[in-house]
């Protein structure tokens, strides 16, 4: 059929090209009735991502455990980005593969947005703490923890160029039920600890160590809380060179904490 039309008059040609065309334009049309493009299933596009984040729930209770089955640990490094500590915390997480949770102050991610995206492209996640890092942050009229929380998101995905803050964090652990649920529903699951390292405490990297080895045995899917900024972390970085091989040896995994 096909070499037939090649042989015959112009007009004919013509009008066999005009009624393929109407064919195949009809079955394209078709194939997309009922169902979106490959391009907006996957939501391509930074406003359908963000649409999409926005739609999906987040739960409001404080998380602890770890998204990974089996023996494993979140580890989360809060009050940073800080320049000198931040790119030393990435390298000895990069030496043993391990991912962790950034819990960033919004003016530091602002002022060192570098550092942001080089938590974000080694794979890390994003986790809000604030604009002030204020402990009573819990004693606070609602309008002031909105504006702590959401200011703080906005700085932090702003300075990571975009990419989504998963967790919420507040300074000290002062949560509200109100900072709770507000930042859920902007996407972000309020993000606790269940081993706190101490090493923001004066002490010795064997004092650490000796801190998280003593307690994780007793929990169950524990999320571990160490330090990158608001002084001098020399010892959280030791501390994270000793422990972290440590916690392989005993046949823990790493994840990140349940969404």
């Amino acid at each position: 059929m096909a070499r037939r039309f090649g042989v015959e008059s112009g007009i004919i040609g013509v009008t066999a090209a005009a009624v393929v065309s109407v064919v195949v334009a009809g079955a394209l049309a078709f194939s997309n009735v009922g169902g979106p493009s490959k391009a907006e299933a996957e939501g391509v596009g930074s406003g359908q991502q963000k649409a999409k984040r926005a739609a999906a729930p987040v739960d409001s209770s404080i998380a602890h455990s770890s998204d990974r089955p089996g023996r494993s640990l979140n580890i989360t490094i809060d009050d940073g980005p800080d320049p000198v500590w931040t790119p030393k915390v990435l390298e000895v997480l990069k030496r043993y593969h391990v991912k962790a949770v950034f819990c960033m102050i919004g003016p530091q991610a602002e002022a060192h947005p570098d550092l942001v995206k080089k938590v974000v492209a080694a794979g890390h996640k994003l986790c809000d703490h604030t604009v002030s890092h204020n402990t009573a942050m819990d004693k606070k009229p609602q309008s002031y923890q909105s504006q702590q929380i959401l200011d703080a998101q906005k700085m932090i995905e702003k300075a990571a160029g975009g990419a989504q803050v998963e967790y919420y964090r507040a300074p000290g652990g002062a949560f509200t039920p109100y900072s709770r649920k507000l930042a859920a529903d902007h996407g972000m699951r309020p993000l606790g600890w269940n081993i706190d390292s101490k090493d923001f405490e004066g002490g010795t990297v064997e004092r650490i160590e000796s801190t998280v080895r003593g307690e994780l045995p007793t929990r169950s899917g524990p999320t571990v809380l160490f330090h990158d900024g608001g002084g001098d972390r020399s010892r959280t970085v030791d501390s994270l060179n000793r422990l972290l091989p440590w916690m392989q040896s005993q046949g823990f995994g790493f994840g990140f904490p349940q969404r």
